[in-house]
This record gives C-alpha cells, sequence and structure tokens, in this order.
C-alpha cells in the first residue's frame, strides 16, 4: 500500500535527473526493454490538484493499495497533461489511442460486469483511463504494459487519483506473458489494434482463470469476432475464438473519444469461456492448423483447401467424409464444432496412414536390390 506523498515526501522521493524517466526518457530506453523490470517514474510538482497531474513515486510492478469511493478519472485535459509530461507522442506502431471520455470508461466497465473484488487483467494501460475505471468498481489491477514510460507512470497517477487502490503494473509484451499474479478471472481491456487477435487468444490460451471480458477493438475486427458461420466477416479469428467460449458485440464506441482520433471505428466485444476449452491442447493445436490452412484458401472447396495438410485432396476427402463434412464445403460455412471432427478424423486417420507406409516400405526396397541406406 503507497499513500499519496505529501509535498516534503514527493521532493524526497524524487529521482535523480540523470533518471528521471517519466519527463525525460532516457533515448538508449525502448518499449521492448527488458520483460517484467520495474521502473520508477517522477511525480509532478506535488501543489498539483488531484484533477490536474498525477504524482507520487512508486515502482511499476508493486502492488499498490485499492478503495472505490475517492477515485477520479481522466478526462481530456489530464490525458494532454499527462503526455506533456512523458514527451510522449502516441505512436501507431504500438496502437497508441487513448480514451479522453469518462462516460466511456465507465460504460465499458458496467458491460463487462466488474465487481468489487474482481482481478481483472489489462493490457495496454496506456495513461490510466480504464485502469481507473476498474479500479473505482473495486477491481483488482493488473496492467500489463510494454512501453516502459507508461507503465512507470501509471503507479503515480494512481497513487494520486485513486489513493487506495490495488494495481500492479507489469512491463512486459502482451504475447511473451506466460504467468500473471492473482489468478485474473476477467479480461478489460483498450487493446492495441495492430495486435488485437493474437493478444487475445493468446492470453485466453495461457490463462484458462479467465472466465469473461470485454475489449474495445477496431470494428472491422470485432464483428469477426463475433461473427457466425455463413457471414461474409466470418473467418479464422471467429472460429479461434469460439473455441474458447461465447462472443457477442456490446456497443458501438465514436472515434472521438479517443485522443488522438483514429482512422478507424471501434466496437465493444464480450465474451463468456465456457469450460476448460473443447479438447485437448493437441486437438486445439490441430483444430487451428485446419482452420488456418481453410481460411488460406477460403474460395477454395476443403478437399483442396486441406490437401496439402492431410496429404492430398484424396486423403483430404477421406477424412472430411468421415468427420460428416462434405468436401465441396468451404471454411466460412464450418462452425468451430465442426473443424475439431475434422482434427479428430485426421488424427484417427493418421496411424492408418503410418502404418500402411510402413508396411510398403520394405516391399520397396526388395524390388529394387541396388538401393542401400544412406
Amino acid at each position: 500500500m503507497t499513500d499519496p506523498a505529501s509535498p516534503a515526501d514527493a521532493s524526497a522521493a524524487m529521482p535523480e535527473p540523470s533518471v528521471r524517466a517519466a519527463d525525460a526518457p532516457d533515448a538508449s530506453a525502448r518499449s521492448d526493454d527488458a520483460p517484467g523490470a520495474s521502473a520508477h517514474a517522477d511525480a509532478p510538482d506535488a501543489s498539483a490538484r488531484s484533477d490536474d497531474a498525477p504524482g507520487a513515486s512508486a515502482h511499476a510492478d508493486a502492488p499498490v493499495a485499492a478503495s472505490a469511493a475517492a477515485v477520479s478519472l481522466l478526462g481530456p485535459a489530464e490525458i494532454r497533461d499527462l503526455a506533456g509530461l512523458l514527451d510522449l507522442t502516441p505512436t501507431k506502431k504500438l496502437g497508441q489511442n487513448f480514451v479522453i471520455d469518462a462516460n466511456t470508461v465507465r460504460k465499458i466497465v458496467r458491460v463487462a460486469k466488474v465487481e468489487a473484488g474482481d482481478v481483472v487483467v489489462e493490457v495496454g494501460p496506456g495513461l490510466g483511463s480504464l485502469t481507473l475505471g476498474l479500479l473505482e468498481a473495486g477491481a483488482e489491477v493488473v496492467a500489463v504494459e510494454i512501453d516502459h514510460r507508461l507503465a512507470a507512470q501509471l503507479p503515480l497517477t494512481v497513487s494520486q487519483l485513486a489513493p487506495d487502490a490495488r494495481l500492479t503494473v507489469i512491463r512486459d509484451d502482451a504475447l511473451r506473458i506466460r504467468s500473471l499474479p492473482g489468478d485474473p478471472t476477467r479480461l478489460v481491456a483498450n487493446l492495441p489494434y495492430n495486435v488485437s487477435v493474437p493478444v487475445l487468444l493468446h492470453l485466453l490460451e495461457h490463462f484458462p482463470s479467465i472466465r469473461s471480458g470485454v475489449v474495445m477493438v477496431q470494428a472491422e475486427v470485432g464483428h469477426r469476432l463475433a461473427a457466425d458461420p455463413g457471414s461474409k466477416v466470418y473467418g479464422s479469428p471467429s472460429v479461434k475464438a469460439a473455441w474458447y467460449g461465447d462472443w457477442r458485440t456490446a456497443g458501438q464506441v465514436s472515434r472521438q473519444v479517443f485522443w488522438p482520433v483514429p482512422n478507424v471505428d471501434s466496437v465493444l466485444v464480450a465474451f463468456d469461456r465456457v469450460g476448460s476449452g473443447l479438447a485437448s491442447e493437441e486437438l486445439r493445436v490441430r483444430t487451428f492448423a485446419l482452420v488456418d490452412a481453410a481460411f488460406g484458401q477460403r474460395r477454395k472447396m476443403l478437399r483442396q483447401s486441406l490437401s496439402e495438410l492431410l496429404g492430398d485432396s484424396q486423403r483430404a476427402t477421406a477424412v472430411l467424409e468421415a468427420a460428416g463434412v462434405p468436401p465441396t464445403s468451404r471454411g466460412e460455412s464450418l462452425t468451430v464444432h465442426d473443424f475439431l471432427a475434422v482434427a479428430r478424423a485426421a488424427e484417427a486417420a493418421t496411424p492408418v496412414a503410418e502404418s500402411a507406409t510402413a508396411e510398403t516400405a520394405p516391399d520397396q526396397a526388395a524390388a529394387d536390390p541396388t538401393e542401400t541406406a544412406s
């Protein structure tokens, strides 16, 4: 637990100019620095009001204590002040578009059904808009941030605007993390649009404790995640997401609630995990490989698009028929359960194919006595 520092404490806690991470980032430090590293961030002038600029020193990966009662959310002025403090220019590479509207933040938290005591993982917290909304609801937040400046500043912002908050900041690439503290049960995030699907699938694969969530993503991606078989936007992300649970769009988000204003529309997508997955990890890998092959050539019939993966067109036809799937169908018409059935049929057919190969090999060698082993 940390309390906001008094003016005297704040000045004592400020790092020396040579290590001023928050308002003078080291040019040699990059957002892809060593994973999980903690960082200090400078506090603004202690005389600043709590609704103008956050302050108080804290470690980036140390838990910060949380009480929903005294949380202040960020608005446009605070977001720009924080960006100026950090000398931060939002980058398209990291998908940095910060939410500046408190009503939108509260809507996301409400749609996600976040309750006091929940442990929520947030990816890409940025300057802390959504983080503060989650803390306001009484949740404990585990925030994963790749940008070292943002990761260092977030605990300072929270200690000023949510003095009793429970926050852990992990500075790392969300695609590389394999463990999280607290076994989070919800995922709530404004996901970086350039990596939203890979990050989402990675978290669902590696963190079965996550049972539900709401993510804000590019509208095209969101509709694809929640699409049903047969629709024009149904594709690989739709099938893979369905492996983990049920998905639905949960509202449009105006471009005007972001800074900078993005060039794309956004939607909220909600999900609820069903069970612990449809089958074993081995079958998941097989199923996802079939999905990638089917949608890699989505205009082709499955007996053709799966021929390379399953051996040839004839074998693909036999596997599809064994799974009860018409060989002339296309990937866009199959549910995740259909793809799983094909994966199981392919698994069942594999030992037969290997046995047949093993049985014919001696005959081939005998037919050609000049052939020698290499």
